[in-house]
């Protein structure tokens, strides 16, 4: 039976947004800021990301008129991909270690996901990226992260967002949107605020995983997350 490390792993989902924009595919500083920031997080426990790929293409924005409406989610896959072979580059240019995994092994891009190794690499310091999503149409990148921490005994799921919590409304169009502290998994669920799928937060909530929604966009702010006091909306069960 594999090993799970001393200190539970922390799980990293980050969009691709984090890294660039459709109109600029990688703002070079922010993908250097983000790995830096990882990194800073490093020693307090290890970490592991998912990446989405929306800087590049979001699979959900091909579906309509397409022949075949898996095809969009297949190549927002591919598009994961890419974003991850990114933050292993960043990463290693910063002097860490760093893999890239998927649900598919492809040569020189990504090795194929298994469980005892990821587990190992995480308990020496390595930081996991998986790409590629869960392999399957139909699925977020949401539903990925919150099947690989379960799998990999994930302390907490950390959703990189734009806005530094959640809140009753979206904060950019309605000014006197509230944000909350806490939320239990059923509110969260029931409340449809547009943060992560419904699906995800099912399997968080059945894993006892708790989710805290925090602002990726802000300097300094992965570092925090990944810290001893994180910012953001918590996620989980009654306190």
């Amino acid at each position: 039976m594999p090993q799970l490390p001393t200190a539970r792993p922390r799980l990293l989902k980050l969009s691709g947004e984090a890294l660039g924009s459709h109109a600029e595919t990688f703002d070079m500083r922010e993908l250097a800021r983000v790995c830096r920031e990882i990194l800073n997080g490093l020693p307090r426990a290890p970490i592991a990301l998912v990446i989405g790929g929306g800087n590049i293409v979001r699979g959900v924005d091909l579906k309509s008129g397409a022949a075949d409406v898996t095809r969009g989610d297949y190549m927002g896959m591919l598009a994961t991909l890419i974003n991850a072979l990114a933050l292993k580059d960043g990463i290693e240019r910063l002097g860490g270690r760093c893999e890239v995994v998927g649900p598919h092994g492809i040569p020189n891009v990504c090795r194929l996901y298994d469980r005892a190794q990821v587990l190992a690499w995480l308990a020496d310091g390595v930081v996991v990226v998986f790409g590629g999503g869960t392999g399957h149409p139909f699925f977020t990148t949401d539903t990925a992260a919150a099947l690989r921490a379960a799998e990999i005994g994930a302390d907490e799921l950390l959703k990189g967002s734009k806005v530094d919590g959640i809140y009753t409304a979206d904060p950019k169009k309605v000014t006197d949107a509230k944000r909350f502290d806490f939320l239990t998994f059923d509110q969260a669920i029931e409340g449809r605020y547009g943060v992560m799928d419904a699906a995800a937060f099912a399997l968080c909530r059945d894993q006892h995983i708790n989710v805290r929604v925090f602002d990726m966009t802000a300097a300094g702010m992965i570092s925090q997350a990944l810290g001893p006091n994180p910012p953001g909306t918590l996620v989980g069960e009654l306190r």
